[in-house]
């Protein structure tokens, strides 16, 4: 069963195309599997070979161009007619002679499609330069346009079911962070902190079961609590660490990411100074955001409530997030961040994450919001404070502290 109405794909099919004719493009090759997800349905873990979705700009239906092993796949998880799934067979992959892109190319070529504007996906992790040069040689007659972002930029505003996917999401992070934070004791290795928020990201809830995340959980301590974007080692946590936890609830490919930093014992003093200014910047942040702002104007009021206290932030302050598939689940649209042009507006979804990371520490708490026909609200639950664990597990069933 598809996850949405058949009429809501024929919706986004409408405005891609729409935007495609702006651009004069008369074929995009969608590569991006998120992109493939959002118009066709199509959802497997098959993203690690070539594979595409066709739009033709006066065709009716979305072609599916995929590994024969993966067709099957394509009729059961698509909307698409089944004449419309184009397999290659297994000598394409993975081969020093065949190229998937030459299959693709005389295919589209067959169809009538060999001489027209045809876009791809530049910047894009799935569609490789040499991929990009084989398409090129096996359509030689076609004149190629950059298609990057046409389809995420329809994603950016969500339907009322993508939210309610998005709250279930939401659901599933709250969970997996209770569990995950619970676990975060001195003596307690990473990584089986890491497996115990994955065993409730993917269990779910009693009422629907979660998706695996476009980004493993990310859980640096002690002194890499300064470094972003690690994830976990057989390092067993220690009295007066601080522990970055970063992960999302997925529904359907629906992201809701959330992060928050725990102290195990007391609180740091660096910690202690930073927390309460975070949270005044995130809450400041969030009462602000309305529709009509643009992104860039919600990033200056993050800089100048931070900016009483002398602190500044290079990074970005959020982005555009939801549908996705590893290795990221943000939209690559949006930004939170001064300049940003982007207008909001109702069902802009965004991961709003305050972060700051010095030489030896660092400390997030961050929110997953959307945007409402009055302002904001956020996805999630999970109290917004800077978190103190007792540094040991009590052993309840002796009674004893261990």
């Amino acid at each position: 069963m598809l996850p949405f109405d058949i009429l809501e794909y024929q919706e986004r099919l409408h405005k891609t195309k729409k935007s495609m004719e702006e651009k004069g493009i008369e074929v995009l090759l969608i590569t991006d599997p998120a992109n493939m997800n959002y118009l066709t349905g199509y959802d497997a873990w098959s993203f690690y070979v070539h594979q595409m979705v066709a739009i033709v700009i006066d065709e009716p239906q979305p072609i599916w161009l995929g590994r024969f092993q993966d067709a099957n796949g394509a009729k059961a998880k698509t909307w698409i007619y089944d004449e419309n799934v184009i397999a290659y067979p297994d000598y394409y992959v993975h081969s020093d002679t065949y190229h998937p892109m030459d299959f693709i190319g005389e295919i589209l070529t067959q169809i009538g499609q060999g001489t027209r504007n045809i876009g791809v996906e530049m910047d894009n992790y799935y569609f490789s330069a040499k991929a990009f040069e084989r398409l090129k040689k096996s359509l030689p007659n076609a004149t190629f346009k950059d298609g990057d972002l046409i389809v995420n930029k329809v994603r950016i505003i969500k339907s009322d079911q993508e939210i309610e996917y998005m709250n279930r999401a939401a659901a599933i992070a709250d969970q997996a962070m209770y569990h995950g934070v619970e676990s975060i004791r001195a003596g307690v290795r990473e990584c089986d902190a890491a497996a115990n928020i994955y065993y409730y990201m993917v269990s779910g809830t009693a009422e629907y079961g979660g998706d695996y995340p476009s980004i493993v959980p990310l859980l640096p301590s002690g002194k890499n609590t300064g470094i972003p974007h690690l994830t976990w080692t057989d390092r067993q946590f220690e009295e007066g660490d601080s522990v970055i936890v970063e992960l999302a609830g997925c529904y359907n490919r629906y992201h809701v990411p959330l992060a928050r930093t725990v102290n195990i014992g007391g609180p740091s003093p660096n910690l202690e100074k930073l927390a309460p200014i975070v949270i005044e910047g995130v809450n400041e942040v969030l009462q602000a955001a309305k529709p009509g702002l643009t992104c860039g104007e919600l990033e200056e009021v993050w800089r100048k409530t931070i900016g009483k206290y002398g602190i500044e932030k290079e990074a970005r302050l959020g982005y555009s997030v939801g549908l996705g598939y590893p290795p990221d689940w943000g939209e690559h649209t949006a930004s939170i961040r001064k300049g940003d042009p982007t207008i909001l507006q109702p069902n802009m979804t965004f991961h709003l994450i305050p972060a700051l990371w010095f030489d030896n520490y660092g400390i997030e708490i961050s929110e997953t919001f959307k945007i409402t026909s009055q302002g904001s609200e956020t996805f999630t639950k999970y109290p917004r404070e800077l978190t103190i664990k007792h540094p040991f597990i009590i052993n309840q069933h002796a009674g004893e502290i261990s």
